[in-house]
This record gives C-alpha cells, structure tokens and sequence, in this order.
C-alpha cells in the first residue's frame, strides 16, 4: 500500500522515487530472506517500464528503491538494508571524453540560459524537479526538452546528443548513480542510431544563500555496439554498511526513545546543570563513579541513599538485618504500608527494590545481615560462632568492594567494626 498520497507536496529542485518497503517480524527473517530475489524483482520492473515505454512518459521509474527493515522494538535498535537496482551492461560503459567542470566547459550566458531554461520547462510541467532531459545548446542560447520527445528533438541525427540526468553526486570526476538505468534505457530505444552520446550531470545547490550550478559536470561516453536482449540485464545496488562491506546499518534510537535512557540522561544533564551554575569546579565525574555502601536503611539510610541518587552516584548498596514495622514508613520514605504485612519486608532488600522503580538507572542491592557489636557475645554455639564469622567475612568483602562506606546505625557498637574494617582498607 502507498505510504505518502500521490498529491503529496515535494520539496524544492527536488525529484521523487518510488520504492518498496520491506519489513521484517524477526530479525531472523530479516537476515535469513532472499535478497537477490528482492533486487531482481525490483529491476524487472524497471526493465519492463523501459521495454514498454513507461519510463519515456514517467522517467522517476528509473530510480526505484528498496528498503529491507527490521525493528526491534524492547531494545529500539533499527536495522536496514537500502537497495538502488542498477542494470548493467554486459561489457560496461566506455567514457570516450573524460568529465569536466561546466563552469570550464560552458560560458556565462549559457550557463545562465541553462539554468533558466530548466526552470521555465520545470514550471511548465508543473515539478519542482526534472530527472532526465535532453539539450541542444548553442554560443549564447540552450534548449531543453522532456525525455519523451526524444525523436522530434533530435531529428537530424548528425548533430551532437546531449542529455541531463539531475545527479546528485558531488563528486567532480564519477556521475551519480540516476544515471546508469537511464543510459540502459538509451540503448535499448536508440542505441541502433546512436553511437557516442555527451551527458550533463545537472548538479543544482544552494550555498549561502546563491544558487550555484557550475560545479556540474560534462563528459561524453560511448554506447555498446551489441543490442540488448529480451530479459533483463544483470542488475547490482546494495548498499555497503559503515564498514564497507556488504551488509545492513543499525541506527541505536535508544537514547531518545528507552524511558530508562530518558530518565538517566536526564538526570545526568540536571546535576551538569547544577554544577555549572553552583559549583563549575566540581568533579562530576568522580561522585557518580562512587560505589556507596550503606550501613543501615533506616531514617538516615533511605534519605542518604535518595540524597546520593539525587547527586548521580549509581552504585548504592544496603546492609540491615530488620524488617519493616508499621512505624518505620511515616519516617523512613523508600517504604510503604504494603511493605509492613505478615511481618514486614526485610529493609535492605526492600530498599534496594525501591531505589530500582524510583530510577532504574540505579544499580542497588540489599544484603539481610548482622554486623558483629563488641559486648554482644556470639559464642553460644557452634552455629552461632560460625554464622558471625561469615558476617565478617561478608562484611570485609563488602567494604572492599565499594569506595565510601556510610555507618548509618542506632549504636556506637554497631559502627565500631565496620569503622575498623574501612579504617584498614583506607575507606571513606
């Protein structure tokens, strides 16, 4: 089905293509389909349109396109294949006059009377743009007309043919690729009569504000003697990916379409923000690369860890071995009522949690465990004594896993071992 409606207005000196989108459920079919079968059926039609004429009437039949697409839609990765079908020609093209600037080839006013005839045809047929057209061109005088008059347009066959392909090219010695369909075409229509043939690549920009067409290019080819067959050339056109092999582009929209990139730029372009106007010395970089490990998710550990996500830091983990009781979520805001029922929440795991759905940029984690206290002995049994050196074990790998370690407990005792432990570790 179309996409754009056929009345839909086109931009300036610009000239449209007609294409085929082909989209894909799994990126295995994507990889998987046929793409040679997908760029030979694109080429029989523009084999058929110029075998039956259809091209002479219409040129922009010439410039078709295919696009192979593959969405996936959780990561917002887009992947795409762009195909230009070319026909080819068995032997090639033979260039017999090799390109030149016009502005070297052409004087002023021709230039000029060039210019103006191409936009005198383009208003009176109603374009912003024409793809092919052919020229006679004179000392201070030019004429061109449509593709489709080709016969009564040069019917002295003795005098030079010039044609105009709208390139887009900017390369000042290659022609753009519109022009190899169009030079099939002529050979299939007049390559009997016509022999040698001079192109004018149309190059049309805007630079500051001046129209400029001087930087376009005239050169002159040679047609192949042997006809064309009944079946369709060869046909080559797809795109090289970024790494100049064979193969499709990936754009990576995820940045401006992943609510959890949103939020994290966000945030991060806040506290630049902040910075900036506050304190512009302030190394950023440095306190959102911390790894803060919270002892105690208390009243001081959820407004330290709401206060430390707030300033960017995304690596915050909790240690506590209570669980929430009804009182705690009036003052203590990571929890809620729901947390207290059949006996509460452990804090550290529901506080880890919280932090997730607050900004899930956030890496958080909640270890449910004692930290040993001098005057509460732990030698009651076997079970006992061992369960303490593993809290102790636990506890050292922790705060050597992190850089700063925040003693946010009720009791002096509670903080003298961690405080021993990040002392000799040389924490914070």
């Amino acid at each position: 089905f179309p996409v754009f409606p056929r009345n839909a207005s086109i931009p300036a000196r610009c000239c449209p293509a007609f294409g085929t989108l082909y989209n894909t459920n799994t990126f295995e079919t994507f990889k998987s389909c046929d793409k040679k079968a997908l760029l030979d059926k694109e080429a029989n039609e523009i084999w058929e349109s110029i075998k039956s004429g259809a091209a002479l009437e219409n040129p922009m039949l010439l410039n078709r396109f295919l696009l192979l697409t593959f969405a996936d839609l959780k990561k917002y990765h887009f992947y795409y294949w762009f195909c230009y079908p070319a026909l080819c020609f068995p032997d090639g093209i033979e260039i017999t006059q090799k390109p030149e600037c016009l502005g070297d080839r052409f004087s002023l006013n021709q230039i000029q009377a060039l210019q103006k005839a191409y936009d005198d045809l383009c208003q009176e047929e109603g374009v912003t743009a024409l793809p092919y057209f052919l020229i006679k061109y004179h000392d201070n005088s030019v004429i061109i007309s449509l593709l489709k008059k080709w016969d009564g347009f040069f019917q002295d066959q003795g005098e030079k043919v010039t044609v105009g392909v709208y390139d887009p090219c900017n390369l000042s010695q290659y022609p753009g690729w519109p022009l190899r369909n169009f030079l099939i075409l002529a050979a299939h229509k007049w390559g009997s009569a016509l022999q040698r043939l001079e192109v004018l690549c149309f190059r049309d920009r805007t630079m500051q504000g001046v129209r400029d067409i001087t930087h376009s290019i005239i050169f002159e080819i040679k047609l192949p003697e042997a006809p064309l067959g009944p079946d369709c050339p060869k046909a080559v056109g797809w795109e090289k990916n970024q790494k100049g092999s064979m193969g499709p582009r990936m754009v990576n929209l995820s940045e401006c379409m992943d609510p959890k990139r949103l939020a994290e730029s966000s945030v991060d372009l806040n506290l630049k923000l902040m910075c900036w106007r506050l304190v512009p010395t302030l190394d950023l970089e440095k306190i959102v690369a911390a790894k803060c490990l919270l002892l105690g998710a208390g009243t001081l550990g959820c407004s330290v860890a709401r206060t430390l996500m707030g300033w960017g830091v995304r690596k915050i983990t909790f240690v506590d071995n209570a669980k929430i009781s009804y009182s705690n979520p009036v003052r203590q805001p990571l929890y809620e009522f729901e947390d207290c029922l059949s006996g509460g929440k452990p804090k550290a795991l529901a506080a880890a949690e919280r932090l997730q759905k607050i900004f899930p940029g956030v890496s958080s984690e909640g270890y449910n465990m004692s930290i040993p206290m001098p005057g509460h002995p732990v030698n009651f049994s076997e079970v006992t004594m061992a369960q303490a050196q593993r809290d102790v074990a636990q506890l050292e790998e922790l705060i050597e896993g992190h850089d700063v370690v925040f003693l946010l407990m009720d009791t002096r005792e509670s903080r003298w071992l961690p405080a021993l432990i990040a002392a000799s570790k040389r924490k914070v």
